[in-house]
């Protein structure tokens, strides 16, 4: 079983590039291709273009309607997975679980009915800030001030808490992690980061981040993202992903970590060896060779993020 808990994808179809359904030489993933590299579970974030100020809650809905377009169009190759017992559903049906979530609470403009009516329509993972500030918090793009959770962002943790909405704080600035790991009554994950103590960069997490977050009982994706890995921020190597998974592992256990693949998110951006989701075989060989037990495998693959599915949707 494979668990992706971050995809940018949903964009590239609200562009026009291509479907989800539809095999192609572009980008980093669709569905044929996720069927190829034998991906159990994909996370389909929103975003938001912050062009347009005042209109989050309308870029959200019509994030969800093209994601529920593309799952009706193809309904043979996914299905919607709002709980861990649909991710096992689709993988016995020969599916990918596609599961929906929020990259920032841009989208929600500060309101928490908006929340619970995109919780109605399958949000389940919900990021709290992308780089920059919004109503909830500060993200980690905010230098300057790089504040907390603000009264807005405190009610937002518990509202998810009490819905079953896994709450993400990739790209939230440290005060904010702090905040969350706090409140938070329910495991915490980042989706899409890698270890601070091998790459300072920015949107990496230090060892007391990744320890905070391994004691809620939560789980970090590491991410091929190739500036978050090392100094040339256009390419890297897989085993330089593995090295990251072996750090991490070390702080979190191998019950913490994840993936968070961020496809379709980094532009002309590669790491070799994993270049699109056709190729996660490579990684799964990749930690065979570097000695992890078929346990930790099946961990670090996808059973940690599935376990927090089970905790908390």
């Amino acid at each position: 079983m494979i668990v992706d808990t971050h995809c940018d994808s949903l964009g590239r179809v609200m562009e026009g590039q291509r479907r989800l359904g539809e095999r192609s030489t572009l980008g980093q993933f669709d569905l044929p291709r996720a069927v190829d590299g034998g991906l159990t579970a994909e996370a389909l974030a929103t975003f938001f273009n912050t062009n347009r100020p005042g209109t989050g809650s309308r870029q959200t809905l019509q994030f969800i309607d093209t994601f529920y377009g593309e799952l009706d169009a193809y309904s043979d190759l996914a299905m919607l997975a709002v709980c861990a017992d649909d991710v096992l559903r689709a993988k016995q049906l020969g599916k990918i679980a596609l599961i929906l979530s929020m990259e920032g609470a841009e989208g929600l403009e500060g309101d928490l009915s908006v929340l619970r009516v995109c919780y109605r329509l399958g949000l389940r993972l919900l990021g709290i800030a992308w780089n920059r500030r919004n109503e909830a918090a500060d993200g980690i793009g905010e230098i300057q001030t790089g504040g907390g959770l603000t009264g807005f962002g405190m009610d937002l943790v518990k509202e998810c808490n009490r819905l079953g909405i896994v709450i993400d704080v990739a790209h939230l600035a440290p005060a904010g992690v702090k905040d969350v790991l706090e409140l938070s009554e329910s495991p915490v994950v980042a989706t899409h980061a890698n270890c601070h103590a091998l790459w300072p960069h920015p949107r990496n997490l230090t060892d007391a981040q990744l320890e905070g977050i391994a004691r809620k009982g939560g789980v970090v994706g590491t991410t091929p993202v190739p500036p978050f890995l090392g100094e040339d921020e256009m390419y890297s190597d897989l085993s330089v992903l593995l090295d990251h998974i072996d750090h991490m592992v070390s702080v979190m256990g191998e019950d913490g970590v994840g993936l968070g693949l961020d496809f379709d998110g980094v532009g002309d951006m590669r790491t070799e060896g994993i270049e699109d989701v056709s190729k996660l075989p490579n990684l799964t060989r990749g930690l065979i060779e570097r000695g992890y037990t078929p346990e930790a495998i099946s961990k670090i693959l996808g059973g940690s993020f599935l376990r927090v599915f089970r905790e908390v949707l």
